[in-house]
Order: structure tokens, then sequence, then C-alpha cells
């Protein structure tokens, strides 16, 4: 008896055929060797990081500063920060992935060096990560800081669920990591379709990391739709309307119902499956009743409207970089405002297009045609009120603003190939062809991931104090614009030329020299990745030199930008009372930007939880258990994530008061900066003169 079968009951089915070098090991073909040391090499990069954090952190002696201070932390801020660092580190690994297949792809007329099974993989995980865990931790951490700001709350209404949602995720967002040391990711694509991830055809452990990650990750943002819903109706400062709320809120507020409705879909598709996998149901099954499309339907219904999910917030973000470096107010509001709305409601009308081929009537097909058609006239109302925003404005080139531009003039090819593809004509012909991939990242990387890393350039310097780089954030946003148009465009044509998307290896040798162009833009986009890290660095060791404490570095329009830089945990000394749209604006045309108080008062704040990291702990080894069949594991995490909510019941001291006080020395603290900073025209506000403090509002400060 070996050691593997001693330990294989109480580790049900892990053992060393489980490690990534094992197959390699057994079977040492040049395949085999190839493929093996890929994976073996990505699990090392994965092991290593891992040891290094936590050699880091030990070295430091931060880990009481971590738990206190960060992990159990109810500060939505700080939770909003711990999302998008989530987002950054998933993002990375997926774009790696991303560039293995483009270079599988590119060398692929000979066979490639990608085995069929280690390509399938690859696109499964990347497919999964950017959607799951890369750009819904990010728009839910841009949320999470900006729009408790915006609408002048100290907090979201549910602290500690908030906790628990970025627990859940980030259990879902280990569990993918962990396949790539421990056994396999799912060969199933990001979607997941039975009968091929049934057990019957896919007994292995892939499909299971790939249920139980979503599952997590599905539950957490169902909270978080919750949580930010009710926060958007119930915290919002006096006087705040909701057609005087920013439009990066109104984008908020369609996304967390958005994600309310449409998140149970898919953990009803992924329960479904589960129990067909390990109970032996047949809801999905050939056989015995079941049938495929049943989940195809669930999962679109819930893909459609996640694609406006992601979007949504990006839309936000634009609707807020665009007038900030126009100079001017946002143009055409309420058309914005029911624009948001139309697109939010319509999102729900359309899934079926994601399966015209598959068998509905002619009838049904025209039906779902002319929905997705529909969807891009609010679409086109938005690009129409970006673009009159900047007319006749002071545009200012920033890399916000950059990202803005570019997603303006790329995301409108990826819009009209959509409407092309809800032709179900045009459909039929490119239907699995790689122009539906060109199509959707057309729409994904400008609308979403150019939206995303713009607001990380927009509100950086209110989260941390200082000014990001912007010759490196330059370089970074010149590598994402021109890698993806060499990465993507050529794929259109690839498409119509007849190629097969998820190819792993093709006979047509007229595909090679777009492929070689395509490799080329996925190295650009890579090198994108590198400026950032970079611009990080160079950001930090110059942080002295960009400090923008005042709060304020680019004459900011919303309540955002009048605290200090960053805000104290509490947000506001006194809640504000708007007065009309732009509040923080007309705050500063009035002189009454900031205001000295004459009295403070103690503030009450809630507690620290350990709620969110030990119920993501719990989920994690909860899901874990469940993959690889170690039962007892999946008892004790159960029975401990239910004794934690009931502890959590019993706990009466759950809030903390910041006394006034601190209070007091704190915002005068800042005041008194803010009358010692020099005030700076916008012409100025990259250079290190921007303390924080803009031109405008130069005439509200008190001395």
């Amino acid at each position: 008896m070996s050691f593997a079968d001693i330990f294989q009951p109480p580790l049900g089915r892990l053992g060393l055929q489980s490690l990534p070098f094992w197959d390699m090991l057994q079977h040492p073909a040049r395949a085999n060797v190839i493929n093996g040391c890929i994976a073996t090499g990505a699990a090392f990069m994965v092991v290593i990081g891992a040891i290094a954090v936590i050699v880091l952190i030990t070295l430091a002696g931060k880990w009481r500063v971590l738990w206190s201070d960060w992990l159990t932390s109810p500060d939505h801020k700080k939770i909003g920060i711990m999302y998008v660092a989530l987002a950054l580190v998933m993002m990375s690994r997926a774009l790696i992935e991303a560039w293995l297949m483009r270079a599988q792809q590119a060398f692929g007329l000979d066979g490639g060096f990608l085995s069929s099974d280690h390509f399938a993989q690859l696109f499964s995980t990347h497919g999964t990560i950017m959607i799951f865990f890369m750009a819904m931790p990010f728009l839910t951490g841009i949320i999470n800081y900006v729009m408790p700001l915006q609408i002048g709350a100290r907090d979201v209404s549910f602290p500690v669920l908030n906790s628990i949602s970025l627990g859940l995720t980030a259990a879902g967002a280990a569990l993918v990591m962990v396949s790539l040391v421990i056994g396999e990711f799912s060969t199933g694509g990001w979607f997941g379709y039975p009968p091929y991830t049934e057990a019957s055809f896919n007994p292995g452990v892939g499909p299971d990391y790939w249920i139980w990650a979503l599952s997590l990750s599905s539950i957490g943002s169902t909270l978080t739709g919750i949580n930010f819903a009710v926060t958007i109706y119930k915290e919002r400062a006096p006087g705040m309307t909701l057609m005087r709320m920013p439009m990066f809120t109104w984008a908020a507020l369609c996304t967390s119902i958005l994600m309310i409705f449409a998140m149970p879909p898919l953990t009803v598709a992924t329960a479904q499956l589960a129990l067909d996998r390990y109970l032996g149901f047949h809801f999905f099954t050939n056989a015995l009743g079941g049938n495929p499309m049943h989940f195809v339907n669930l999962f679109w219904l819930f893909g459609h409207p996640e694609v406006y999910i992601l979007i949504l917030p990006a839309f936000g973000v634009y609707s807020e970089v665009i007038p900030a470096f126009s100079g001017k107010a946002l143009f055409g509001y309420p058309s914005l405002v029911m624009a948001t709305m139309a697109i939010a409601i319509l999102s729900f009308t359309v899934w079926l297009h994601h399966f015209f081929t598959m068998g509905q009537s002619a009838d049904i097909n025209a039906v779902f045609g002319i929905a997705s058609m529909l969807i891009g006239i609010p679409t086109g109302v938005k690009i129409y009120d970006w673009l009159l925003t900047m007319f006749r404005g002071r545009v200012r080139i920033t890399v916000p603003m950059v990202y803005s531009i570019a997603f303006i003039l790329l995301f409108v090819i990826g819009g009209m190939t959509g409407i092309l593809l809800a032709d179900p004509g045009i459909d039929y012909q490119v239907h699995n062809t790689v122009f539906l991939v060109a199509h959707f990242h057309n729409v994904a990387i400008p609308g979403v991931l150019f939206g995303m890393v713009a607001a990380y350039h927009f509100w950086f310097p209110k989260a941390f104090g200082f000014r990001l780089d912007e010759r490196w954030g330059m370089i970074s946003a010149l590598c994402w614009i021109f890698g993806f148009m060499l990465a993507f465009f050529p794929l259109y044509i690839l498409g119509l030329m007849g190629m097969s998307r998820r190819t792993v290896a093709y006979t047509e040798p007229s595909y090679v020299p777009l492929e070689i162009v395509a490799f080329i833009g996925a190295f650009l986009i890579v090198g994108a990745l590198g400026a950032l890290v970079i611009q990080l660095w160079v950001s930090i060791k110059h942080r002295n030199e960009n400090r923008v404490f005042a709060g304020d570095p680019w004459d900011g329009r919303s309540l955002e930008w009048a605290v200090s830089a960053p805000p104290p945990e509490y947000n506001f000394p006194v809640i504000p009372v708007v007065t009309g749209r732009d509040a923080f604006t007309t705050a500063k045309e009035e002189g009454k930007a900031y205001p000295r108080l004459e009295t403070y008062v103690d503030i009450e704040m809630p507690g620290n939880s350990a709620m969110g990291p030990v119920l993501g702990a719990l989920g994690f080894a909860m899901a874990f258990g469940l993959v690889w069949h170690i039962w007892w594991l999946v008892i004790f995490s159960s029975l401990g994530a239910a004794a934690t909510m009931i502890l959590r019941g019993f706990a009466r001291d759950t809030t903390r008061t910041v006394p006034a006080q601190k209070v007091r020395q704190e915002h005068q603290h800042w005041l008194d900066a803010v009358a010692a900073a020099r005030a700076i025209s916008r012409a100025h506000e990259g250079t290190a003169a921007n303390r924080g403090l803009a031109e405008q509002a130069a005439a509200g400060v008190v001395p």
C-alpha cells in the first residue's frame, strides 16, 4: 500500500495524481512534458507568490495591522480597496493565460505547443476570472469606495454584510487559484454547458471547481447588490433627491438592481448542475427527462444582464471623468438617467440572442433580434451626451481622459458589430467563429476594462492622498489601446474567413499572418499590465512630491471631492446638505466649499467584525471539500459557518464611537492644510504644484 493509498479515504479524491507534474512524470512524452512544465511553472508562481506575501508580512510585523485595520474592518473604503487589489491580482493571471492562448494560435498551424485539454483549461479560466474575479470585484470595489461618499453617507447600510460579500468573493477567487496547484480547472468554458460538464462526460474535478467558485461569487454579488441598493435608497444626504445624484451613483443603483435579479438564475443553474453531478439528478442530462437547454436559458438569463452589470459602472465612470476634464457640467443629465434605466430593463429581454442557432423558431429569433437592436438606442444616447459634454469644453488630455476618448472611438465599433450579430441571419453565418470573440472583447475591453482603469487613475488620489505618475500611466494606456486593436481587430477578418473560436490548432495557412498580428497585440497588453505595476512603484516612491491632501486635485464636481484625501473613517464631520446637482461645484461657486464648524458631535460607526474573513475561509474550505469529496471537511466547515452566524446574533457591542474632539482635530487639521495650499489652475494639475486645491475653490477657503 502506497502513501497515497493510506491517505486516500480522509482526503477523498485528492492524491499525488492531483499535482500538476504527476502526469508528466508518469507519461514523459514531448507534449506532456511541455504542458506539464507550463502547468508546474504556473503552480510554482502561485505557491511562491503566496509564500512571499506571508514572509513579507511576517518580516514587517504587519499581521495585527492587516487583521484589525483591514480584514476585519467594516469601512466601505478599505473594503473597496481590497476588492480592487483582488481584481488586479486576478487580472494578472488572466492576461498571462490570454497571452498563452494567442501564442498557441499564432503557432497553431503545426499543432502549436499546448494540448487541447490544456488550451481548454486556459480559455475556461481566462473567461471565468475576467468576468467573475476581475471585472466584478473591480466594479464592486470602485462602487464601494465612491458611492457612499457621493451620496454623503458615512458607510453602506450593512457594513458587516459588505465584509461577508468580500470574503465570499475572495474565497471563490482562491478556489480558482488553487486549481492551478491541485487538480485542474474545468475545460467547459466560462459558461459550463452540460452535457459536457455532466459527471458522465466529465467526471474530473474541473467542473466542480467551476461550480463552487461561481457559487461563492454569485452569492457574494447578490448580497452586494442588495446592500448597494438599500444604501442608495436610504442613506442619501438631506436634499439629495434621485435626480440630484451623480451619474456614477445612478449607474451603481441600476447595477445593484441587475445584481439582485440576474445573479440568482446563475446560482440556481450551478446548484442544479451540482445536484446532477453529486446526487444523480437529471436536470440537464440527455436522459430521464433532463434538458441541457434549461441550463443554457438559465445561464444566459444571467449572462446578458451580467454584460450590463459590468458596463454600467464603467459608463458611470465616464460620466464623471469627461465632465471633470472638460470643465463642464454633464450634458443631458436626464437623458443619461433614462438611458441607464432603459439599458437595465432591456438587458433582461435579449438573452436568447446568445443561442440563435440552437433550434428556436424564426419568430422567436426575430423578436429577440429586434430587442437586441433596440438596446443600442440608449447606448447611442449616452455616446452623444458624452461627446456634447466635451464640445466647447476645456478638454485636458489626462490618463483617465485618454481611456475615455479611446472608449468612445472603439466602443462604437464594438456596438455596431453587436447590431450585426443581433440579426439572426448574420449570426448564423459567424456564430462560433472568432468574429464573436472580437465583438465581445471590443465591448468588454474598451467598455469595461478601460472604464475600471480610468476609475483607478481618477480616484486613486482620493483613496491614498497622492497622484499616480502620469508618464507611466500614459505608456500603459497607449499599450492597452494599441494592444487591444492589434489583438482583436484581426479576429473580425479571421471570423469572416471562417476560423472557429476555441480552436487549439488549424490547417488553413492564410490564418497565420493575422494570428501573428493578434499575438503581438496580446504582447502589448501584457506590457500595459507591466507599465501599470511600474507606475504604482514609481508613484509610491515619489508620493511626497504628489501629495493632494486638500482632496480636490481634478476640480471635482461631486461630494467625494469635498473631504480630505484620504477621507476620514466617518467620511464627513457633518452630513452635508445638498441643494442641487454637482453639489461640490455649487459649494465652490458660492464660497461654501470648506466651512469651519462651530460645534462637533460624537460619531457612531460600526465596530470591527471577523464575520467576513471567517465566513470566507469556511466557504473556501467547504467548497474545496466538495470538489475533492472530503466530506468531513464539508461537515466541519458548514457547522463552523452556522456557528459563526449564530454567535454573531449574540454580539451586543457592534459599534464604536469617534469622539467629537478627534473629529474636531482631524477636520481643523485638514482645513488648515487647505488654507495653506496654493490654488492651482487646470493647466498645472499634473505638476507637483497640485496639492488638491482647485483654483475655482480658492474663494471658498476660510483662513
